[in-house]
Order: C-alpha cells, then sequence, then structure tokens
C-alpha cells in the first residue's frame, strides 16, 4: 500500500520513526510532513495528506501533531477524508472496520513510539465490514455533500 504521512514540528521524531516501522512492514511512504523542528502550522499537513488520501495518490493516511486533533480537523475539511484520532488500538482497528477511516490521526504529546506502532498496525490490518456500517458511512457522505 501507499501511505501517506504527515506532521507538525511536535511530531517530526515520532513521524520518521512511524515512517520506518511502516516502510519495514513492507509499505510505501508519502512524506508531506515536515522534517523539522521548526514551529510550523497543522492544517498544512492534514490538507496534504487529505488531498492525496481523496484523489488516489495514497491508499490511506497516517497524521500526527501534538494531540492528533488539530492535524486531524484540517484533514476532515478536505471532501472524502474520513480521519479519526486513535489513542488506542481498539479505536485504531474499529475506525477502519465501522467507519471506513482512510486516515488515522495520533499524538506524539499522548502516545509513546510502540503504542503509536501498535496503533499503526491495528489501523492497516483492519478492513471495512461494510453491512450496517456501509449505510453509516453513507450518511456521512451525504451529510459532507449538503456542505459543498
Amino acid at each position: 500500500m501507499k501511505i501517506a504521512i504527515g506532521n507538525d514540528h511536535a511530531a517530526t521524531d515520532l513521524k520518521m520513526e512511524i515512517a520506518e516501522y511502516v516502510k519495514s512492514l513492507g509499505h510505501e511512504v508519502i512524506n508531506f510532513g515536515t522534517d523539522g523542528h521548526e514551529s510550523c502550522d497543522y492544517p498544512a499537513y492534514g490538507e496534504k495528506v487529505g488531498r492525496a488520501v481523496a484523489a488516489g495518490e495514497a491508499d490511506c493516511g497516517i497524521l500526527i501533531c501534538g494531540t492528533g486533533v488539530g492535524i486531524s480537523l484540517a484533514a476532515n475539511k478536505v471532501k472524502g477524508v474520513r480521519c479519526g484520532v486513535c489513542s488506542d488500538t481498539t479505536t485504531a482497528h474499529l475506525i477502519k472496520e465501522h467507519n471506513n477511516a482512510n486516515i488515522i490521526a495520533f499524538g506524539a504529546r499522548i502516545v509513546g513510539s510502540e503504542k503509536a506502532k501498535d496503533i499503526v498496525k491495528a489501523y492497516l490490518e483492519a478492513e471495512f465490514m461494510g453491512g450496517r456500517h456501509q449505510s453509516r458511512v453513507d450518511m456521512i457522505g451525504e451529510i459532507e455533500q449538503s456542505q459543498r
């Protein structure tokens, strides 16, 4: 899979570690984040990953900022993106299984690197269940369409 990854300055070190981990799982990583530690604006990186996933340039995305919240809010403004913040593996696999999330986010100030790897693995190994969940995902899409 091609996986887009993005981050702000608070998450540079964790992004680099997660990118290497994702590569070790056999996936391609497209880096849309900063590689520096100077203060920068997380919305720009959330949007870049969101646009890449929505356009099909990447199969899914991983976003990391201080908490995961701000960068996920930015990504969710991109039409076609369903991004959720995950601080545990249960949420990580359920947002794929139930919500067909195409991007996950987490906070470098919230989870450590080993927990982040577990979250990423749980998300990447999960599959959308469809069925009753599809109609709910469709409802989300309808809300999105009505706002644009």
